[in-house]
């Protein structure tokens, strides 16, 4: 073979072995990128259900529902069933007992303002302290104000009032090891004199002693959105209710994953939000029993990407 020729086709077999690992590194980086993505996604764990979810058969059969639940994969579970001094009719000790004999903890608990009824003990207004030993009995980490009537709440005076208490027995919380957080629905989406009920909540609450519980829902539903709030205010929601709402114009609870809130946008954010645990509830429901509904709930966000 003459030298010129040897020359230029050792050129081009050059140039063609360049192409092809220059085209290798990218297919391998590409692979690369792709694993790295994959094991970057996590799925969420450890999560529990609000119990208000599953009222009728916790009033019927605390046990065999308690039981269903941990059947179902869920670790843990918020009480709305507290009431002077017993957690659905069963001692604190007892209750503890009773969830860690099924593989189940509490970390949360609901209570009230006791606005309503004065008299009845073992509220935020009338013998808070029995409370929290309760709470601490029982194994709970927080307690959270879960509803406020609508006599509570007709002016922003009213909201301040809340505020109010919340840093008191706030502050009564922390001095137990506990920390005290508040609920929304979607009617602190409403404005006085401009000023949006939740933000002022916010605003006037010291987030050393009260924190907030954001239930997803209600946020869309008053007309909100959950990432401008853990972007405004990052790190003060460290638990979260999450259900999701159907795509009708009622706007009616149904199972996670089945609607229009987009969970996995809303988990990407959990640093910002400050995110530590959550539950999953669910209110009402149509054409479904609440344990299938429930377990339909937890079987997609174990199988959630995000």
């Amino acid at each position: 073979m003459k030298r010129r020729k040897f020359a230029k086709n050792s050129t081009l077999a050059i140039g063609a072995l360049m192409m092809l690992k220059c085209k290798t590194e990218a297919t391998i980086k590409e692979a690369q990128d792709t694993t790295d993505a994959a094991v970057a996604l996590k799925s969420p764990t450890d999560f529990g259900l609000q119990l208000w979810s599953v009222r009728d058969a916790m009033a019927e059969d605390p046990l065999a529902t308690l039981k269903a639940l941990s059947e179902i994969g869920y670790t843990d579970i918020e009480s709305a069933g507290y009431k002077e001094g017993y957690y659905y009719d069963i001692e604190p000790k007892k209750f503890k007992t009773l969830l860690e004999a099924l593989g189940l903890k509490m970390r949360s608990s609901h209570t009230n303002t006791g606005a309503d009824n004065p008299n009845q003990k073992g509220t935020m207004v009338n013998d808070w302290e029995r409370v929290l030993n309760d709470t601490k009995e029982a194994g709970a980490k927080s307690i959270v104000l879960g509803y406020i009537h609508d006599f509570e709440r007709k002016t922003m005076d009213d909201y301040k009032k809340i505020a109010e208490l919340l840093n008191k027995c706030g502050e009564q919380a922390s001095a137990y090891g506990l920390k005290l957080g508040y609920h929304n629905h979607d009617f602190e989406f409403d404005k006085f004199d401009g000023k949006v009920a939740y933000d002022m909540l916010l605003e006037s609450t010291d987030p050393k002693h009260v924190f907030f519980e954001m239930d997803h829902y209600w946020v869309k539903k008053g007309g909100a959105d959950s990432l401008a709030y853990f972007k405004k205010y990052p790190g003060r929601f460290p638990v979260w209710h999450v259900k999701d709402m159907d795509a009708t114009e009622e706007q009616f609870f149904t199972e996670v994953g089945s609607g229009v809130i987009d969970y996995v946008d809303i988990f990407k954010n959990e640093k910002e939000a400050g995110l530590q645990y959550f539950y999953v509830e669910q209110d009402a429901y149509k054409n479904i029993e609440p344990l299938a509904s429930v377990e339909k709930s937890h079987d997609y966000l174990k199988g959630m990407k995000y």
